[in-house]
């Protein structure tokens, strides 16, 4: 199982020591996490993760050159045909992403789509992503696209109906352990492929409890062997 600790601001050299999978940087204005400035040199081994709201194709392919992503993670309304573009920016007209071609990465990028959930989820959603979309990730639905600090009823991923692999998301902290653990255990876990983690292991918005997030990375890591 991997870990995707999101949300990244003001400790991210510390919170890089704990060794997740990935780091998210929050690149969404409004967003009391939103990252500017510069990027801290990481590990290799982190995959450095840029959130993106609806933004414009140009402005994440300029974040993705800029700080060397590795991954998008989309949380607006973005189509599955932004997702394409996304992929293969050399097959958008009348745009300048040509000049940045050389530079981006763009065949090696993980792309992460995200679906918010409350009651209840249609799957049919998912089918014009399937092709365009390396990950998804299931999320709260709230009044922001994230970091609403709550869960979802995770129950709802029962009748997923796809083989991509997926991110839990959505309020998960300590008190999350027995439930992660039984979700984990249960047939709805089947794709899950990395559990995102952010507001709930904060003192304060963009920084992180490393006391806290330790103690969950022990009982993740103990939950799964």
């Amino acid at each position: 199982m991997k870990l995707k600790i999101c949300g990244m601001n003001h400790n991210p050299t510390e919170v890089a020591k704990l060794q997740p999978d990935y780091l998210g940087f929050i690149f969404w204005e409004p967003s009391s996490r939103f990252f500017s400035g510069e990027m801290p040199e990481l590990p290799s081994s982190i995959k450095k993760t840029g959130v993106f709201v609806d933004a414009p194709l140009e402005d994440v392919l300029a974040k993705v050159d800029y700080y060397q992503l590795d991954a998008v993670q989309l949380h607006g309304n973005e189509s599955a045909e932004y997702c394409k573009s996304l992929r293969h920016p050399e097959l958008v007209s009348g745009s300048h992403t040509s000049e940045m071609l050389n530079q981006v990465q763009h065949d090696e990028l993980d792309i992460i789509k995200v679906f918010s959930i409350k009651d209840d989820f249609d799957f049919d959603v998912l089918k014009d992503y399937e092709n365009v979309c390396d990950y998804f990730l299931f999320d709260t639905k709230g009044k922001l696209p994230g970091g609403n600090g709550y869960t979802f009823d995770w129950s709802v991923l029962e009748p997923y109906p796809s083989n991509k692999p997926y991110f839990l998301s959505g309020g998960i902290g300590l008190e999350s352990q027995v439930k992660l653990q039984e979700f984990l255990n249960s047939p709805a876990s089947k794709n899950c492929y990395a559990i995102d983690v952010n507001s709930k292991f904060e003192k304060e918005p963009g920084l992180k409890n490393i006391e806290h997030l330790k103690i969950f990375i022990e009982s993740l890591e103990s939950d799964l062997n």
